[in-house]
């Protein structure tokens, strides 16, 4: 299946897409990450994990969902005074198989982001790095989130998006869509997998409408901010 083809999937026929995708690169998932992005996806889960506020609740619970390989649940337990648990849930069970050797902490958990296993207020705080954009039904997601949020419990997304400013536009675009998927492709052995993580950023919602939409599914004090030149962007809001 080509990744135009997942573009027009939605339900359960892109669900089962990106999880069995997402299963089969990842033994080089974390390369692909950290070559592709020249490291810097390194500072934003770190800036991620700072915008989730965890000092305010050290000893508390917190989610990391669509969790991959657990690399933004790992950088929350690794930080000098957290005393709390980390959840790490993902529905591509092979990538938290992969991530479970980077901390004996943080507890894997096979679940769908938009059913989640988890009582309603479960959590003080949960962190999404580059899942929203692959979830079939957007809406859906931001509400199972708010549910298993506590009353000002603080969502962080972290994804990627596409910059605006001139001149840095057309060349992050001709990166993104001529030489990422042909690196992506050589190295993971997917045809498609690094062919749709372009369109699927191209075809997504741009910050301030998920901003909305996280206000629309039960949280006050939204912000979208910007990072390297907007090629991710972090959308952060409180429970209400």
């Amino acid at each position: 299946m080509s990744s135009p083809a997942v573009e027009q999937l939605d339900g359960e026929a892109k669900r089962s897409y990106v999880r069995e995708m997402f299963s089969a690169i990842a033994p080089r998932y974390d390369f692909l990450n950290h070559t592709l992005s020249l490291n810097i996806d390194r500072r934003w889960r770190r800036l991620a994990v700072r915008r989730l506020h965890w000092t305010d609740a050290p000893s508390g619970a917190y989610l990391d969902l669509c969790a991959g390989t657990l690399d933004l649940a790992v950088e929350l337990e690794h930080q000098p005074g957290f005393r709390g648990s980390v959840v790490g849930a993902d529905f591509a069970i092979p990538m938290l198989t992969l991530g479970k050797s980077k901390s004996s902490r943080v507890r894997p958990v096979g679940a769908d982001a938009l059913d989640l296993p988890f009582p309603d207020g479960a959590f003080d705080g949960c962190m999404v790095g580059f899942g929203v954009r692959n979830l079939a039904d957007l809406d859906l997601g931001l509400r199972e989130i708010a549910r298993v949020l506590k009353p000002g419990g603080r969502a962080v997304i972290l994804d990627f998006s596409l910059p605006r400013r001139w001149p840095i536009r057309p060349l992050y675009l001709f990166y993104f869509k001529h030489v990422l998927p042909r690196i992506g492709r050589l190295v993971s052995k997917h045809r498609d997998a690094y062919r749709y993580l372009p369109a699927s950023v191209d075809r997504f919602s741009p910050p301030e409408e998920i901003r909305r939409r996280l206000e629309r599914a039960g949280f006050r004090e939204t912000r979208a901010e910007e990072l390297t030149f907007g090629v991710a962007v972090l959308v952060t809001g409180v429970r209400a």
